[in-house]
């Protein structure tokens, strides 16, 4: 009787497991290799996802894809908005195999009869006021808030597992802006950003920003001044509601 009550309580976690991706994970291994010269990061949050990639020497900026995802059993499905290694892809469907081992997440896919097997482990799945997938709503430009309604061209945002990454696209023409990531902290109204890459400029990486933050009804309110002194005032919104599809 025992060994039967084990049994489903496995499965049960095993499933329960691959149905929470939300955090920050690293890619360890590609195709059997250790990922030994660049760093990958991959955040998933609200049924969004982020990667971005670098040259751990020099800090060189290699590529960054994302965008909407799902996971029903181990079928796992992404729906590029964005990706600068390969721009035909954006728009697309692409299925993969996902499974599950020792907090670590093995995505596999055949794709033109090449065999495609990537290892992740999670970093962490810790949570904070900003944890979320934000894209922005609101910039205040010379004592004025103008307010926008995100389309095909818009700004996303996503916090989760101490890790951040911003986008700036267009998923309609596949045009490109920019990106950037590291980790952060969100406590007490302050909000930092450690960069550790940055796709418009290499020297930037190492930089830490501080801002003020206020979550008012659903609205992230984030003040300071940018990186190169100039004052900020921007309203980010939580993407599944401000996100209007054209």
């Amino acid at each position: 009787m025992k060994k039967f009550m084990i049994i489903p309580l496995m499965v049960s976690s095993t499933i329960m497991f691959a149905q929470d991706l939300d955090g920050a994970w690293k890619l360890t291994h590609k195709n059997g290799q250790p990922i030994a010269q660049e760093e990958h990061i991959r955040i998933y949050q609200d049924g969004y996802f982020a990667s971005g990639a670098k040259m751990l020497e020099g800090n060189k900026f290699i590529g960054t894809l994302g965008g909407e995802y799902s996971l029903e059993g181990n079928k796992y499905v992404e729906m590029l908005d964005f990706n600068t290694l390969n721009t035909q892809t954006v728009g697309s469907r692409q299925e993969y195999n996902l499974d599950t081992k020792d907090n670590k997440i093995i995505v596999s896919s055949n794709v033109q009869g090449k065999n495609l097997i990537e290892i992740w482990e999670r970093v962490s799945d810790q949570e904070d006021d900003l944890t979320g997938n934000w894209v922005i709503t609101g910039r205040q430009q010379e004592g004025k808030l103008s307010t926008m309604t995100p389309g095909d061209r818009r700004t996303v945002k996503i916090l989760s597992g101490g890790r951040f990454q911003w986008i700036a696209f267009n998923s309609k023409t596949k045009e490109f802006s920019g990106t950037g990531g590291g980790t952060y902290s969100a406590e007490n109204g302050i909000y930092k950003e450690n960069i550790t890459f940055f796709s418009r400029d290499d020297s930037r990486v190492g930089a830490t920003l501080e801002f003020k933050y206020e979550v008012k009804d659903g609205q992230w309110h984030h003040s300071g001044k940018s990186s190169t002194g100039a004052p900020i005032y921007e309203i980010w919104s939580k993407y599944k509601e401000a996100y209007k599809p054209n």
